[in-house]
């Protein structure tokens, strides 16, 4: 399945200064046509009614101060109201920017007060969240009404007729920053990555030549919008591009939207691709390569992915056997790598010429280089234009010939394709001098087993290399349905005989295709759940290292008190 050729009219487009001109452009090209939708289509808008609520909420928004260059919080699960509101955002020349439903009353105080904001957008469900972080916001909008706040229906009807919206967006242009990513945080504060209307519009340009889009392609937004892979895969894109977009407001809830968004063109993360195998492989689905093209159709219309043109995985590294999965079933799944210090993408493969463990070739207008010492550097035009309030971080981060310092160590073969090892900061080095990339061994402990939702993998300075696991809270329930088990805690499912037999097998099934000194020599699984946000896992599901390894000390010496014969 080989994506299209990017067409004439996709350059059309992008021949715009910022994305709100791109927005005007789409209402007035599609205006009937169905913009934003809810699974069930319960909700569903068109460009043109999009369109005029941009205008009523924008001029809202004016009448209680936003204005060029304020900035805008919005927190908010995945609705069309976000989309409503972010771009109305834009028009005033405003930065609006998501922060994740997980954040903390103290996490929020942070973000708030490097951001800048007096008002967010929120809804109920986070409006004592907001309230205890004690913040300077002085106006809180909530989507769904209630007491203390502003509603949208309120804020609708509170703009001033003699307002000129359309002088306000045509004032936007490429330099104005276009919306603040926090980076995940896995080892300290969030920084504050400022992207420009310039910068996006270069990355969505850069895509549609690898991987064309269309008015008439069909999304699903279901990833946190305060991840860049969101924005730019469904909000903005759908700006440019006039597509339509179905949210999903609960992530877990992906697999029963899928049939109903239908997507032509969709992404997920590692997990979600892990997700979908082991679903299918309990279903006896093991060996898709063996079906008859027909069974591979079927199973690709249960998915609700019979219409697919190609999808990306990206933000971790993914085992090349579930990619290999998903080619036997008849997907093009394009593994790509960026960061949000890049407005998203970098690289990515190609649709027609795909190599499974790498992360493809440099997009058009990507320049990569080594350094000595393997980091990946890019210089491209979707650099950010900074970290916010940090100028010495970002002095550290890019050279004074524009190379952005991704963290990465790579290597690129004589075809320009890229693989990453491993973050820098985060490689294995043992006590003998030995070189390892904890993420390969991860993603090869996870690969074996559907029961195994995380691993990290200890071993630096260390003789050898042990690992803490935590059960799949989905699969370990359904394997405790089957087996007939009454106590389904974590804390239960760790201690179960079955289980860790089934756990033992797929440790030792990794471990044979692992070099030896990969190896897991000793392991534990934790009595416990990782949850996306919380001490483990940042809410894009990055192990946070340093923390677990604190966290955990006394797991971990354990594991190496206990000594290995073998190591």
């Amino acid at each position: 399945m080989t994506a299209p050729a990017p067409t004439e009219s996709s350059a059309d487009l992008l021949a715009v200064s910022s994305l709100c001109e791109a927005f005007q452009n789409t209402v007035a090209a599609r205006g009937d046509a169905t913009a934003l939708r809810t699974v069930g289509g319960g909700v569903t808008i068109s460009w043109r009614e999009y369109g005029e609520r941009v205008r009523r909420v924008a001029a809202g928004l004016a009448a209680l101060g936003v204005g060029r260059g304020d900035t805008v919080g919005i927190m908010l699960v995945n609705r069309p109201e976000f989309s409503i509101v972010d771009t109305a955002a834009l028009h005033l020349g405003a930065t609006p920017f998501s922060i994740y439903n997980t954040s903390s009353p103290e996490q929020i105080a942070y973000l708030f007060g490097n951001a800048g904001n007096r008002l967010v957008v929120t809804e109920q469900a986070f409006v004592d969240q907001i309230r205890a972080a004690g913040t300077d916001v002085e106006t809180i909008v909530s989507v769904d009404g209630g007491d203390g706040t502003v509603s949208l229906d309120d804020l609708e009807g509170r703009g001033d007729p003699g307002f000129d919206f359309d002088a306000s967006w045509r004032a936007v242009g490429p330099d104005d920053v276009l919306t603040l990513i926090y980076t995940s945080g896995t080892t300290g504060p969030p920084k504050g990555v400022e992207i420009t209307h310039a910068n996006m519009i270069e990355q969505i340009r850069m895509c549609q030549a690898r991987l064309a889009g269309s008015p008439d392609d069909r999304l699903l937004s279901y990833l946190p919008a305060a991840h860049i892979a969101d924005r730019w895969g469904t909000h903005y894109t759908s700006m440019v591009m006039g597509c339509q977009t179905t949210f999903c407001p609960d992530p877990r809830e992906v697999a029963a939207a899928l049939p109903d968004a239908k997507p032509t063109a969709w992404g997920a993360v590692p997990r979600v691709w892990e997700k979908i195998k082991a679903s299918l492989e309990a279903h006896g689905i093991t060996d898709p390569a063996a079906l008859p093209e027909e069974t591979r159709a079927g199973v690709r219309a249960l998915l609700g992915l019979d219409e697919m043109r190609w999808a990306v995985s990206g933000a971790a590294p993914i085992a090349p056997s579930v990619l290999e999965y998903f080619s036997a079933l008849g997907f093009t799944v394009c593994e790509l790598w960026g960061m949000s210090e890049l407005s998203c993408c970098a690289t990515m493969n190609p649709p027609d010429d795909i190599r499974v463990g790498t992360v493809g070739t440099a997009l058009p207008g990507v320049e990569l280089r080594l350094a000595d010492d393997g980091e990946l550097l890019v210089k491209a035009p979707t650099v950010m234009r900074g970290y916010r309030n940090d100028p010495d971080r970002t002095a550290e981060t890019i050279d004074a010939d524009g190379f952005l310092h991704t963290g990465d160590i790579a290597t690129i073969d004589d075809d320009g394709y890229v693989t990453i090892v491993d973050r820098k900061k985060e490689l294995i080095i043992n006590s003998a001098g030995k070189n390892m990339s904890p993420a390969n061994i991860e993603q090869t402990v996870k690969a074996s087993s559907p029961l195994i939702g995380q691993a990290i993998c200890i071993g630096d300075r260390r003789p050898y290399n042990v690992a803490l696991l935590v059960l799949d809270p989905d699969f370990s329930a359904a394997y405790a349905e089957k087996a007939g088990l009454t106590d389904t805690s974590a804390a239960a499912l760790a201690r179960d005989p079955g289980v860790q037999q089934v756990v033992a097998d797929a440790v030792a099934s990794a471990n044979q295709r692992l070099s030896r000194v990969e190896q897991i020599k000793r392991y534990t699984i934790l009595p416990v759940d990782w949850e996306p946000g919380g001490d483990e896992l940042t809410p894009t599901m990055k192990l946070r290292r340093r923390p677990i390894a604190d966290k955990y000390a006394t797991e971990i010496e354990a594991l190496y008190a206990a000594g290995d014969d073998e190591a």
